[in-house]
C-alpha cells in the first residue's frame, strides 16, 4: 500500500490544512491509516485540534514545524491529525482517556495510542523538550516491554467505556413533585452575585444554564434568581467578551468580570446567545438584549454567512499584528492614542463608556472595551439626552470599525457544521419571533433549505461536514437532535408542516441507527459507522446542550404534534435515567431540567386555525412562552391536532393541555391570559 507523506494536503477541513506543510508525516483519521497502523505494528500519535485555538497554533509552531521533532515522529509513530469539530466522536474518545490519564483535559489534545487505537499516554500541550522525551520513552518502552503498555491499555479501555454508562431507571417518578427548588439552591452556591455567571475562571457564558434559570425565575416569580440572570446576561453583554465594534462574543472569559476574552469567536456561541438574549428580551423587554441580537446577527450576516445560506465555524483567536506577528487579540484591541486620534473631541465620553482607564487596560497599553455603566449614567454624568449618547456610539462604532478592518483579519474556519448550523438556523428563528423582522426568518429558510438540500443523504441519514460542495463524514447525534429542534422551531412560524414530517423522519432514523433499547438512550455514533474502542453517551449539557437532552425535548414535541405515544414514553424515560445525577450537578444537566419543566408546569399547546392563523401566530410567538408549543393549519388538515378545528371564515386560537381543551377564542391576547394564567 502506498502511503503519501502529509497526506493532509488532500483534507477540506482548515485546521488539518494550517498543517499540510509541517514536516511532521501527519495522516488524516480514517479506516485505511488505522488498518496501516495495525500492519506495520507501530504506535499511533493522535493530535487533535481546531482552526481557532491559540495554542494549538503555539505547539505547531514549537514542535509539529520542528525538523527535529517531525524527526522522531516519523521514525516511530504513525501520526494522525484530527479536527475535533469534524470528528467530535474521535476527540470525546480520547479526551474521556486524557482525563482518566491526567486529571484534566484541554486542546491541543496529544495522545499516544496502540496500533489498534487504544490509548497508553497523553495530554494536551507540550513543550517541545518534553514531547522529544516522552515520544522516545515511550517507543523504547514499546520495543522492550510491550506487555506493560498492552496492560496499561487494557485497563484504560475499561475505565473509558465505564465513564458514560447509563442504568434503565425503572422506578416509578413523580415529576411534577420533583424538588427543584433544591436543586436551584445548590446550584446557587456557585453564582457570582457581583458579575454573574459562576465563580470560577475560566468563565463560560453557559447559554442553556442562564436559559432555564430565566424559565424557572419567570414561571415561578422568584425575583431573586431573575435578579442574577439579568446580571449576568448586562455583564456579559458590557464585557469585553462581547465585541462592542462589530458585534459578537468571544468563547470564553480569562477573568471574573467577563473582560478579557479567549479572542475566538465561535458559531455555536453565538448560535446560542442570539436564542437566549431574544428569550431574554421577551421576558424583560430590556433594550439592552435586542441591541445585542441585532448587533450579534449583523456579524453572522457579515462576518460567518456563505452566500448559499450555509454558516461557517468559526474566527481565530489569532491574527499578525503591526510587526507581521500572530498575535492573541491583535485585531480587536486599542491603544489610547489609537482611540484619541479616532475619536477626537469625544474622546472623553468615550473613555468614561468603555473604560479607557485602569479598569479596562489589559497588557502593553492595550485596551479591551467594557462598560460597567448604564447609557442613562453616562448621559446625565455627561449631561446630554440618551438618543444623543446613542448617537454618538453608533459614530463611534463606525469609525472604528472601518480603522479595525484596515487591519490583517483573523483567519475564518469556512466549513460548515451541520449541528451548528442548525443552532444558528434557531437563532434566527428565535429572533424572528420576538422582533419580526423579515431578513431574519430568511435566513432561518435559507439555511433551513440548504441543510435540507445538501446536508440530507438519499437514505434519510445527515451528513455532519460541508466544504467546497462536499460533504464526506456522517453525522453524529448532534446533528439529528439539532436539525429536529431547529426545523421544529421553524414549522412554529411557518405553519409549513413539511418541516415536521422532515423532524419525523430524522427521529424514525435516529431511533433505528443510534437508539440503545437496553438503557432507553441514543448513541453519539451510528451503528453503521466504523467503531471506535468505546461506544458512549452524550448525556452531560455543557456550552452546548447534550445531544441527548436535545433529542429527549424533541421526542416531547413530536409526541404532542404526530400523537406517537414511543415518542412520549422514551423522552419520559430518558428524563428518569439521567435524574440521580442531576440531583448531584445541577448546572451540568439544565437542558433536562428544561424538559423537567414541561412536566412540573402545564405544558400548552397553542392550535391556531383559519385563514388568519400566520398573523396570530406572530403574535403569540412575540411572548415569553416556554411552557407551550404553537402550531396551526390555514385551512382543513387530517393531522391530529387539527382535524374538526377548522371553521370557515374564521381563525380560531385552541389552548390545550393535558389532552383537553378550553374554548376556542379568536384573539391572540385572550389566548395568552389562557397560557399565563
Amino acid at each position: 500500500m502506498q502511503i503519501h507523506t502529509n497526506d493532509l494536503i488532500l483534507e477540506s477541513s482548515p485546521y488539518l490544512l494550517q498543517h499540510a506543510h509541517n514536516p511532521v508525516n501527519w495522516k488524516p483519521w480514517n479506516d485505511t491509516i488505522l488498518q496501516h497502523a495495525k500492519t506495520e505494528n507501530k504506535l499511533i500519535i493522535i493530535s487533535i485540534g481546531y482552526a481557532a485555538c491559540h495554542w494549538c497554533h503555539v505547539m505547531e509552531h514549537e514542535s509539529f514545524e520542528n525538523a527535529e521533532v517531525a524527526g522522531v515522529m516519523n521514525a516511530h509513530y504513525i501520526s494522525i491529525k484530527v479536527d475535533r469539530e469534524e470528528r467530535p466522536d474521535v476527540d470525546q474518545l480520547y479526551m474521556n482517556a486524557v482525563q482518566l490519564m491526567t486529571g484534566s483535559g484541554g486542546w491541543p489534545l496529544n495522545v499516544v495510542a496502540l496500533p489498534d487505537g487504544r490509548p497508553v499516554w497523553g495530554g494536551t500541550y507540550f513543550r517541545k523538550n518534553e514531547w522529544i522525551e516522552a515520544l522516545g520513552k515511550i517507543s523504547e518502552l514499546y520495543k522492550s516491554e510491550p506487555e506493560k503498555l498492552l496492560e496499561y491499555a487494557s485497563r484504560l479501555e475499561a475505565g473509558i467505556k465505564n465513564m458514560d454508562l447509563i442504568h434503565l431507571n425503572k422506578r416509578e417518578v413523580d415529576f411534577e413533585n420533583l424538588p427543584t427548588e433544591n436543586l436551584i439552591s445548590k446550584w446557587s452556591l456557585g453564582f457570582d452575585n457581583d458579575f454573574g455567571g459562576n465563580k470560577h475562571v475560566p468563565k463560560f457564558m453557559m447559554p442553556n444554564n442562564i436559559g432555564y434559570l430565566l424559565r424557572h425565575a419567570v414561571q415561578k416569580k422568584d425575583e431573586k434568581l431573575l435578579a442574577y440572570v439579568n446580571l449576568t446576561l448586562e455583564k456579559m453583554a458590557y464585557g469585553g467578551i462581547y465585541d462592542h465594534v462589530g458585534g459578537g462574543f468571544s468563547r470564553y472569559s480569562v477573568d471574573e468580570k467577563w473582560h478579557i476574552p479567549h479572542f475566538e469567536k465561535m458559531l455555536y456561541d453565538n448560535a446560542q446567545l442570539v436564542s437566549l438574549y431574544s428569550h431574554a428580551f421577551s421576558a424583560t423587554h430590556n433594550p439592552l438584549y435586542k441591541e445585542v441580537v441585532e448587533e450579534t446577527l449583523e456579524f453572522i450576516k457579515h462576518e460567518m454567512t456563505h452566500p448559499d445560506g450555509n454558516f461557517f465555524s468559526s474566527l481565530d483567536a489569532d491574527s499578525e499584528n503591526g510587526n507581521g506577528v500572530l498575535e492573541e487579540g491583535a485585531f480587536y484591541v486599542f491603544t489610547k492614542e489609537e482611540l484619541q486620534l479616532l475619536l477626537k473631541e469625544d474622546f472623553e465620553i468615550f473613555k468614561t463608556y468603555y473604560n479607557i482607564n485602569d479598569f479596562g487596560r489589559w497588557e502593553e497599553n492595550n485596551y479591551v472595551l467594557i462598560r460597567d455603566k448604564n447609557d442613562v449614567e453616562i448621559a446625565e454624568k455627561f449631561s446630554i439626552s440618551t438618543a444623543d449618547l446613542r448617537k454618538k456610539r453608533n459614530i463611534w462604532k463606525e469609525k472604528l470599525l472601518i480603522f479595525r478592518n484596515q487591519r490583517p483579519k483573523p483567519s475564518l474556519d469556512d466549513k460548515t457544521l451541520t449541528s451548528w448550523n442548525a443552532l444558528m438556523l434557531k437563532g434566527y428563528v428565535d429572533a424572528f419571533k420576538v422582533f419580526q423582522k423579515e431578513e431574519y426568518l430568511d435566513a432561518a429558510l435559507k439555511n433551513a433549505q440548504f441543510i435540507y438540500e445538501k446536508q440530507i443523504q438519499k437514505n434519510g441519514a445527515l451528513f455532519h461536514n460541508y466544504k467546497n460542495g462536499k460533504s464526506t463524514i456522517n453525522g453524529f447525534l448532534e446533528d439529528y437532535a439539532a436539525v429536529i429542534e431547529a426545523f421544529i422551531s421553524i414549522y412554529e412560524i411557518t405553519l409549513d408542516t413539511a418541516w415536521m414530517k422532515i423532524s419525523k423522519e430524522l427521529a424514525d432514523y435516529s431511533f433505528e441507527n443510534f437508539f440503545d433499547e437496553e438503557t432507553q438512550m441514543f448513541f453519539f455514533t451510528s451503528k453503521l459507522d466504523t467503531a471506535l474502542i468505546a461506544r458512549n453517551f452524550e448525556y452531560r449539557d455543557n456550552v452546548i446542550a447534550s445531544s441527548n437532552s436535545i433529542m429527549a425535548k424533541n421526542l416531547f414535541k413530536l409526541s404532542r404534534f404526530f400523537e406517537v405515544q414511543k415518542y412520549e414514553e422514551t423522552a419520559e424515560q430518558m428524563l428518569k435515567n439521567i435524574l440521580l445525577e442531576m440531583e448531584n450537578h445541577p448546572s451540568g444537566f439544565s437542558n433536562w431540567l428544561d424538559l423537567l419543566g414541561n412536566y412540573q408546569n402545564n405544558y400548552f399547546e397553542a392550535i391556531v386555525v383559519g385563514g388568519d392563523a400566520l398573523e396570530k401566530v406572530a403574535e403569540l410567538s412575540k411572548e415569553y412562552l416556554p411552557n407551550s408549543f404553537i402550531g396551526g393549519s390555514l385551512g382543513e388538515s387530517d393531522l391530529p391536532l387539527f382535524k374538526h378545528r377548522f371553521v370557515n371564515g374564521e381563525t380560531l386560537i385552541y389552548v390545550c393541555t393535558d389532552n383537553t381543551c378550553k374554548l376556542p377564542v379568536n384573539e391572540s391576547w385572550k389566548a395568552l391570559e389562557l397560557i399565563k394564567k
